[in-house]
């Protein structure tokens, strides 16, 4: 499923991965915008603020806290903060969620990875209209103390901080990953200790979110 409505906003999916032998994720999210811009911010592409509609920061290997070694991590940083400034409504998934909350002055640490289908408890926010309880969860890292302004609106078992919305501006974050669907399971087997069971990616509904994004980047920009 792809976000409907796409083609009225001036999107731009912002790529996050270090790795090259990492970008599926990056590829799956982008799939699910396929009007929207695909801005490569590791190799020094950024976005045109005053053309942008809407952005979304995808995941990374990388960690919000190596800034040492990825400057443009402190780039993106100041770029949140210039999205949340001039209010245009901004995504962010895993990495994206991490970012968005340092930014705000909030805290990322190491946890250590977890790999499986895990429930959530979801607020009432219209990002999860639709959006049941069941996702998938692929992160080592984990916001421990969340960024200024920023509300919780998703809880683990595992992680407090599972997403966040910005008290006033249009700014949504999640650390789950909902463009990840059973297409990548054997990759998932593959390279992590992946849990699927007591749940299935039959109960898994979180693309949902991805439509719910752009409605409310449309009501946002009309």
């Amino acid at each position: 499923m792809t976000a409907s409505g796409t083609a009225s906003l001036n999107l731009y999916v912002v790529r996050n991965e270090v790795d090259p032998d990492s970008e599926y994720h990056c590829d799956a999210l982008a799939a699910r915008f396929p009007t929207a811009e695909e801005v490569d911010f590791v190799a020094g592409e950024r976005v045109p603020l005053d053309d942008a509609d809407g952005v979304i920061l995808t995941g990374s290997t990388a960690g919000v806290y190596e800034s040492d070694a990825h400057p443009w991590i402190a780039e993106q940083e100041a770029f949140v903060r210039e999205l949340v400034e001039r209010e245009i409504p901004t995504l962010g998934v895993c990495f994206g969620h991490q970012i968005a909350n340092t930014a705000l002055g909030g805290v990322v640490e190491k946890v250590g990875t977890t790999a499986a289908l895990v429930e959530a408890t979801l607020a009432d926010n219209p990002l999860f209209d639709g959006v049941g309880p069941v996702v998938v969860s692929l992160h080592g890292d984990a916001v421990t103390e969340r960024g200024r302004d920023m509300e919780i609106i998703a809880s683990a078992d595992h992680a407090r901080v599972f997403g966040t919305a910005h008290e006033t501006a249009p700014l949504w974050t999640v650390q789950f990953h909902p463009e990840i669907t059973a297409a990548h399971r054997d990759q998932l087997v593959e390279h992590f200790e992946w849990q699927e069971e007591p749940f299935s990616f039959e109960d898994v509904t979180a693309e949902r979110i991805f439509e719910n994004f752009v409605a409310l980047a449309v009501e946002a920009t009309t």
